[in-house]
This record gives structure tokens, sequence and C-alpha cells, in this order.
């Protein structure tokens, strides 16, 4: 697999004078994904669950929905300067009939780390019909239990501990296990592993459960979620006011400013059962 952190020399400034040092980053490089020899998206991303990244972004893209539709991924030759294999190359193989979903409107086909949906034509562009009834997931979530949910990622974010520069996600059932977590340069490339990881495992849709992002909640974090039929994203920090009209619209429960033991909830505040007497 492809590197995830490397080590650098730096200058450390400190009020008592400088000093050099080898500090830790983590790694980012492209990956280009394929169908059929043709490109499909390249992105930028921390190397490590790619094939999970792979079959997330297939899902959020509207292009996969169930563990079947994806036959294969697998790594292409790619060689650095030095004959080493990248592993910066998926190419990816879809079942009978499923390949046809590629013709909906495309984006560019460059996305980065930083935003998900920057190659967007249009807004039109970029929404996705979910197969999924997340209104009606009747899930019920408590509140201290939410609240709990950032620290308790915080603690399986073992690259964020070395660098300081991953976003995470984690799933959570609805009684808080940990089911799965992800980390990347990308706060979208993170979901996209989780909800590949839920693909690949059979899992979809994920009714009754509980996405937990490391940082803001933005439009296509929320879309991601419904379209994997996830009812309930909660966020440290805050939304956008499309990511809360997108909620609101699809029937998630969007929190956000989750810290502290206190939260907001912009939509769908009904599935957060709340401290008595409060």
């Amino acid at each position: 697999m492809g590197r995830i952190t490397s080590r650098r020399r730096v200058v450390r400034v400190a009020p008592d004078g400088t000093r050099t040092r080898v500090d830790t980053l983590a790694v980012e490089e492209p990956l280009e994904v394929r169908l059929g020899g043709d490109v499909l998206n390249v992105t930028m991303r921390t190397p490590g669950n790619d094939f999970d990244l792979v079959a997330g972004w297939l899902v959020a893209e509207g292009l996969v929905r169930e563990q079947s539709d994806l036959v294969s991924a697998s790594y292409c030759a790619g060689l650095d300067e030095d004959g080493r294999q990248t592993y910066n190359v998926v190419e990816v193989t879809l079942a009978e009939g499923v390949g046809g979903r590629v013709n909906r409107p495309a984006r560019s086909t460059w996305t980065s780390s930083a935003c998900g949906v920057c190659g967007a034509s249009s807004l039109d562009a970029v929404r996705v019909a979910s197969p999924y009834d997340v209104a009606a997931d009747d899930v019920e979530v408590d509140a201290g239990l939410l609240s709990s949910l950032p620290d308790r990622l915080r603690g399986f974010q073992s690259v964020f501990e070395q660098t300081g520069g991953l976003h995470a996600a984690g799933l959570f059932d609805a009684t808080g296990d940990l089911l799965c977590v992800r980390e990347d340069v990308g706060r979208h490339n993170a979901v996209d592993k989780v909800v590949g990881w839920a693909l690949r495992e059979g899992r979809l849709p994920l009714r009754g459960h509980v996405l937990q992002v490391s940082g803001r909640a933005s439009f296509e974090l929320v879309q991601k979620a419904v379209v994997a039929g996830i009812p309930v994203l909660s966020a440290v920090s805050a939304p956008s006011s499309l990511a809360a009209e997108l909620a609101e619209e699809t029937g998630l429960t969007l929190a956000g400013f989750v810290r502290g033991g206190s939260f907001n909830l912009y939509s769908h505040a009904g599935r957060v059962r709340s401290p008595a007497g409060r």
C-alpha cells in the first residue's frame, strides 16, 4: 500500500528561539478511478483503504447501490521514477446493466481533497437521488450518547495523533458501538471510505446508524449520508446553510457543534432523546 505518513525536516519557531526538527506529515496523493480503461474520477486522498474510497465514491455518485453492483476493484500498473508500484490507479468492474448509470450528468473528473463538488458544473449536476427513504427511519439516539461520539472518534484517529492533519469519519450504531472509522486529508474522502466499507460488507442501507465527522457538515456530506441511508449526521463544527436545507428536505437529523456535552440540532430533532426536564 501507499504511504500514509512521511517525515520532513522543519524549522520550529517559538518565543524562546528556533530549532530544526523532524515533523510527521499526512501523505496526499492522487487516486485515479477507471472503468473499462476510461477515467471516471481523479481525487486527492491519503493512501489507505483505497477500495473503500472508490466504492464509497461510486455510491455517492449513484453508480452502485448494493454489494453485487461492484464486481471488482483492483490496482492498475503504475510506477514512480524509481520503478515502484504507486498504487494510485484503481480499475473497477461493475455488474451488467449497472454501467448505464455512468451516463448521468457528469462532473469534472478532478476532485480536490478539500471539496468534493468543486468540479460540478451546477448544483443540479451534483444532486443524487437516494434509493432509500431516510425520513421513514424511526431510530432514536440518546442526547448523551450523541455528545460522546466526537471524543470516542478522536480516540481512534491514530494518524491524526501523529500528524494533526487528517479528517475522520466514524460509523456508530444507535447504541454507540463503533463499526468503522476512516481517516483522510479530505473530509468527503473519509466519509466515502466509511460508506464504501459498508457497501463491500453488504450493510447498505445504513438504517439506524449515526455518522460522526470530525469537521464541519457540508452539503456533500449530508448527501453522502442520505444516499447511504444514514438517518443521523453529527459534526464537530458547523453545517452550511445548504447542508441544513438538504437535511430538512430529505429527513436526515443534522447535529452540529457537537462538543463539550452540547450540540445544535438543525433538522428533524425528534430522533434525539433529550435529558429529562430540559
